[in-house]
């Protein structure tokens, strides 16, 4: 048999008993508890939580504070808080498998030394962290587009009569669904449950953890200790933000000419160069050029 397939029978047979050694760990409930879970619903995605669930809770004696406390500021940044360490960490044991089982592939059939496959194992367990940060990264951005139209129509709330919380309402009613809107929504209702403005807005910036938000809690902050009107320090938030994103743009717009340089010079030159002098090279390496 051909050593490739061989390896492929091989991962087969290893992937096959990892998943009965975990049947094995729950064998009488875990198809009723998840179908209790699930309501008889997509039972089997209700049995692999259950699994991550309790794979999760075997390593959480292995998990600090400190990085419990880190990590649930990320989820909370990603817009889910209700992530737990122990489940990410299981996710990482997973995608550790499965690249070092992908690259042991790719090493068989280059004939590559299968030492390598340790790389594999490294990059599955930080390709997890590379995700969470994208997905921080994009939920953030969300916001930051968000916010100018937001500022707009909380000024302009302020300035109609309403006080604080019923102008949030208004952005809340009347802007696009969005992450940002989820956040003022989670601060009003922080707000109404008793907590004070400060202590609400300072929440909203902790969760969203970008200098933007952070100045426009800050500056509102400021103006409330100080009794200033809050219509005036919201409209020059709003006009300081537009000009910042303006200048974002045209900062962007600057980057794009280095930006398209090197596929400019990697891509379209050498075919240009191929379509050009391609037919000139063929004739005189066939003789046809004396």
């Amino acid at each position: 048999m051909d050593s490739s397939v061989l390896l492929f029978v091989e991962t087969g047979c290893a992937l096959a008993a990892v998943f009965l050694f975990i049947i094995g760990i729950y064998p009488q409930n875990l198809l009723a508890e998840a179908s209790e879970e699930s309501g008889g619903k997509n039972v089997m995605g209700a049995a692999k939580n259950i699994i991550i669930r309790k794979l999760g809770k075997a390593q959480s004696r292995f998990v600090t504070e400190s990085y419990r406390e880190k990590m649930k500021w990320k989820y909370i940044a990603m817009g889910k808080p209700e992530m737990i360490v122990e489940d990410f960490i299981v996710y990482q044991e997973f995608a550790a498998v499965f690249f070092t089982l992908f690259l042991m592939v790719v090493l068989n059939f280059f004939k590559v030394r299968m030492a390598y496959c340790v790389f594999g194992a490294v990059i599955g367990f930080v390709y997890p962290f590379i995700w969470l940060n994208d997905q921080i990264k994009k939920r953030q951005k969300k916001i930051i587009r968000a916010l100018p139209y937001a500022l707009d129509l909380l000024t302009l709330s302020v300035e109609a009569g309403l006080d604080f919380g019923a102008a949030i309402q208004t952005v809340i009613d009347k802007a696009k669904e969005g992450p940002l809107v989820d956040e003022f929504a989670l601060m009003l209702a922080e707000i109404r449950m008793g907590r004070t403005r400060e202590e609400s807005m300072r929440n909203l910036s902790k969760r969203i953890q970008m200098t933007p938000v952070s100045a426009f809690v800050t500056n509102l902050i400021q103006a409330d200790r100080m009794g200033t009107s809050l219509g005036k320090i919201l409209r020059i938030q709003s006009t300081q933000m537009r000009i910042e994103r303006t200048q974002l743009a045209e900062k962007k717009a600057n980057e794009a000419p280095v930006k398209m340089l090197f596929p400019l010079v990697a891509c379209i030159f050498p075919t240009v160069f191929m379509v050009l002098f391609g037919p000139i090279v063929y004739t005189f390496m066939s003789g046809g050029v004396t």
